[in-house]
């Protein structure tokens, strides 16, 4: 249990923590990444500013400047001479697919210049801005006397995109090493937060122990002495009966101090269910007649595997089902024991005719000494009857629920993996 509540606690703050860092993350990243590509768009319109007033002033473009000016700004010029390459054009782009895309972008700029939107530098020139294959391209129009330059800079996407692949893979990296030193913390914190409580629950589950055992001494000097008593005799009928209910108590507490410490003893072979299920079954028909209610066993027709448990355990769940059963089904009524099997599971029903469970009460009922209102009044039953079948079933990695018989009553569910 207290491994549960801790791994629920942890799970709740390291995953209330890791939600939010990724929420701020994503959030810083949607910013940083907008900022960059404005950066970037920002230093070509300077640039852009610069090549003109150069141009203006002087008159002419420096290879060595042109290229100074290229390679501190990560992207690509090209100049048009009058409609003729530039010579500085002439330098190695890596390949000739490239200058083919160099080529068609003058093209597309060419044949749609006239519907671009133009931004003024000066008298002398101007630029307009297009995209052309997710590339931010931009054209400064220069025109002096005859001389006609156009100029164009490319600032190619996949140097954009590869800086922003750069930026997510360091922020992955970061929000990694802190998610795992924020689970790490979260695990360590709860469990200290947790220590001073599992240590008064080992505490009290000692005690449960260690008075359990204790009483079962002069219990058994009580029963021992009760049965050298007058049998006739109501009163010594009346101090053996409640001295095996006390017996019966503390057996059932024993069970669960052992479950609580990591103690409880499974001893698991291949066994039949379905002879478990009738052997089970018989010892109760006496009990059932007194009542005169049947108890109905349906068993698969085809022979089933043998399922890897504890027999003993399970015929104790299937006990504490049965005689639950009997004692809230009221004469004349109908305790029906059904086994089958699916691919995955062995599955074992009890249902019966009897009070029934209200729905509120149901998530409750496996909880120690928990007992509906309608059950009070039933003697032998002090509420661990269903928690110690709840913590067989665990331990056998299985499923025990409860819901509502169609014609009334309760159906209990067990299921085991095949």
């Amino acid at each position: 249990m207290f491994k549960k509540i801790r791994l629920r606690l942890t799970l709740l703050s390291g995953g209330i923590t890791t939600v939010i860092l990724i929420i701020m993350t994503l959030g810083y990243l949607f910013i940083s990444e907008k900022n960059l590509i404005q950066t970037r768009i920002l230093s070509v319109y300077n640039d852009i500013y610069t090549i003109a007033s150069n141009l203006e002033q002087y008159g002419m473009l420096s290879y060595t400047w042109l290229s100074q000016l290229e390679s501190s700004g990560s992207y690509h010029i090209f100049i048009l001479d009058n409609g003729s390459p530039f010579l500085y054009n002439n330098k190695d782009r890596s390949s000739l697919k490239y200058d083919t895309f160099v080529s068609n972008c003058w093209e597309y700029y060419h044949t749609n210049s006239s519907a671009m939107s133009e931004s003024t530098l000066s008298y002398l020139s101007s630029y307009k801005k297009f995209t052309y294959s997710k590339n931010q391209c931009f054209v400064i129009d220069y025109k002096k006397d005859k001389s006609h330059l156009e100029i164009l800079i490319i600032m190619p996407h996949s140097q954009i995109h590869s800086s922003i692949i750069v930026q997510r893979f360091l922020f992955l990296v970061i929000i990694s090493a802190a998610l795992l030193a924020i689970w790490l913390f979260s695990y360590f914190f709860t469990g200290r937060l947790l220590r001073p409580i599992e240590e008064s629950r080992i505490r009290q589950n000692r005690f449960t122990a260690a008075a359990s055992h204790e009483l079962c001494t002069p219990l058994a000097v009580i029963l021992s002495y009760a049965e050298t008593l007058d049998r006739t005799d109501s009163s010594t009928a009346i101090i053996k009966n409640e001295a095996l209910r006390m017996a019966s108590l503390i057996d059932d507490m024993l069970i669960l101090s052992q479950s609580d410490a990591d103690r409880f003893d499974i001893e698991k072979i291949p066994a039949e269910l379905d002879t478990i299920l009738l052997n089970t079954s018989e010892k109760f028909e006496a009990m059932a007649k007194e009542k005169n209610i049947r108890i109905n066993v349906s068993l698969p027709e085809n022979a089933i595997p043998k399922c890897v448990c504890d027999p003993n355990r399970i015929a104790q769940v299937i006990t504490i089902l049965i005689h639950n059963a009997i004692s809230y089904t009221p004469e004349n009524g109908t305790i029906r024991l059904n086994l089958s099997v699916n691919t995955f599971n062995f599955i074992i029903t009890v249902s019966d005719t009897g009070i029934g469970i209200p729905d509120e009460e149901k998530e409750h009922i496996f909880e120690r000494f928990y007992r509906c209102e309608k059950s009070r009044s039933v003697k032998g039953h002090f509420g661990l009857g269903l928690s110690i079948a709840y913590e067989i079933i665990q331990a056998h990695c299985g499923i025990i629920n409860v819901s509502d018989a169609p014609d009334g009553g309760s159906v209990f569910t067990v299921i085991l993996p095949l």
